[in-house]
């Protein structure tokens, strides 16, 4: 079964604040999803703990 947690990040392009949909079953991971509002690709990187969302964090591609 998998844990899934929603979480507000801001676009480091756009600067708006985007909805997204984590994977609390996986501890660590990272994936690039584009952007809802300019869709230019940004890199997650979650982190988690016993299916617990413990942070989120959202870079450019190129940083």
């Amino acid at each position: 079964m998998h844990h899934t947690d929603t979480a507000f990040v801001q676009c480091p392009y756009c600067g708006e604040e985007i909805e997204i949909v984590v994977d609390g079953s996986v501890e660590h991971q990272q994936y690039v999803e584009d952007c809802s509002v300019c869709c230019r690709p940004i890199v997650f990187t979650v982190v988690a703990e016993d299916g617990e969302v413990l942070s989120v964090d959202a870079r450019s591609e190129d940083e």
